[in-house]
């Protein structure tokens, strides 16, 4: 039977042609989603980009026809502008001015009429309100990955014999065959699927605690070249950091993508720009010339276009969990470090005056070519698929892109732990020689015992 899909503003917000992804099915808009897209047009941010590209699709359409009585779309479905069901009942509390509620007067009256009618939202209160008044509803996907509990790590606990332990200890190279996975659901062991650039810990099958560290390079098992590495007399403390810290002091030709998942306080953005700066400070490296920071949350839009200062001064506020690892950064001594506030905020200060950091808002890597950055972008979780993918094709010769966040901290209204552009790009990038990748988990919390607490049992 065909479907009735209505669609939300939101979803189109979010995907623009999504219009065309219900097969031959109807797609309906109801007139107030015009409305509201119409709103946005002037936006310069990604959602007015949408809007505008949302019109101009359906703009080409009038030629086949009202689009009020129903045009045909290329893939064999209909799409519609719904003007009707004003007088269809909804819950006398439910105020019809609300555009919310005027998209579920169209649902129910559509289905009245015998159609069989989903609302696609991106809304949760909107889902649960449509479910309240028996219309059946779903969330939209345009890209989306696993659930998060089974999204790639970049990591593997794997098990061989102890003989062959100690000759991976001794030759320095493992053949991938001679490695087990233990399977807790069956009790047995299994030949492991391994990917390009994975880490793994290798456990001795005869004593469990007599382990080491290394990666797959593709072909064979490898050990970390970076285990003595301490930048800036920041040193790892656990295994997750030490992964961390391999991925990042890879060069640019080997290891141009790095992807860090993981909760608050495991050391992701301090790793990430002590490396940074070990490589341009103290390593008198030619490769990189300078770190760029950008964090998704900096629009530089109508919100803070009018700000006083310069661009600098205006991306500051969002900057500030860049500057709190700094100071920890400029000064290694924790006994000394906050004895001269004067002190240790100049020495900030002159990282960015002689533009060895510099801050941007994501929006203006748009068109660009980065060559020979050092680019982190924090909070990446706050990202869209296509606004990660537009960064990473930004990357020109000698760049390393390092993409840090928290799937489960998303900020951002449409996304999710399974559409947001962090996780999206890990899934992807998942076996590519160019992408290194590890997810820290929770006991790998360092920033304090009541951080690592709270990230445990809240």
């Amino acid at each position: 039977m065909k479907k009735t899909y209505v669609l939300d503003t939101n979803v189109i917000l979010y995907s623009p042609s999504a219009i065309l992804s219900f097969g031959e099915n109807d797609v309906i808009i109801p007139e107030v989603v015009l409305e509201e897209l119409d709103s946005f047009k002037k936006d310069k941010s990604d959602l007015g980009a949408n809007a505008r590209y949302a019109a101009r699709l359906i703009d080409k359409l009038r030629p086949q026809g009202k689009l009020n009585e129903g045009v045909e779309l290329e893939n064999g479905g209909r799409l519609r502008v719904e003007m009707n069901h004003y007088d269809t009942k909804i819950p006398p509390s439910w105020s019809k001015e609300k555009a919310d509620n005027r998209i579920l007067q169209v649902c129910k009256g559509l289905k009245e009429q015998g159609e069989d009618v989903w609302l696609i939202t991106k809304d949760i209160f909107q889902r649960i309100k449509a479910d309240a008044v028996d219309i059946n509803v779903d969330d939209f996907y345009e890209k989306f990955v696993p659930e998060y509990d089974n999204q790639y790590t970049g990591r593997i606990e794997v098990f061989v014999s102890s003989e062959k332990l100690q000759e991976f200890f001794s030759k320095k190279v493992l053949l991938a065959s001679a490695l087990l996975n233990y399977d807790e659901s069956s009790e047995e062991y299994t030949t492991p699927i391994l990917y390009t650039n994975q880490f793994l810990i290798i456990h001795s099958m005869e004593n469990p605690k007599q382990t080491a560290l290394a990666r797959y390079d593709g072909k064979n098992i490898v050990p970390l070249y970076s285990k003595e590495s301490k930048p800036l007399g920041v040193v790892p403390r656990n295994v997750g950091q030490r992964f961390m810290l391999e991925a990042l002091s890879m060069d640019a030709i080997k290891a141009p993508l790095v992807i860090v998942k993981g909760p608050a306080g495991t050391a992701k953005t301090l790793f990430s720009l002590a490396v940074g700066l070990q490589k341009i400070l103290q390593d008198n490296s030619e490769h990189y010339r300078r770190i760029l920071v950008c964090r998704p949350n900096v629009t530089m839009d109508e919100d803070i276009g009018f700000l006083p200062g310069t661009e600098q001064e205006k991306i500051s506020p969002f900057m500030r969990p860049i500057f709190d690892n700094l100071e920890i950064l400029v000064d290694s001594d924790e006994k000394e470090r906050y004895k001269n506030e004067k002190e240790l905020l100049e020495k900030i200060k002159d990282l960015f005056d002689r533009r060895i950091i510099t801050t941007e808002a994501v929006a203006y890597l748009r068109g660009r070519s980065i060559v020979k950055n050092w680019v982190i972008i924090d909070e990446a979780q706050n990202l869209s698929p296509k606004q990660v993918k537009t960064i990473i094709t930004r990357v020109g010769e000698g760049t390393k892109l390092i993409l840090i966040g928290d799937p489960e901290q998303i900020d951002h209204p449409f996304l999710d732990s399974r559409s947001n552009g962090l996780c999206y790009a890990s899934e992807k990038m998942k076996g590519s020689e160019l992408c290194y990748q590890v997810t820290l988990k929770y006991d790998e919390c360092e920033r304090s015992p009541l951080a690592y607490e709270g990230s445990k049992k809240l």
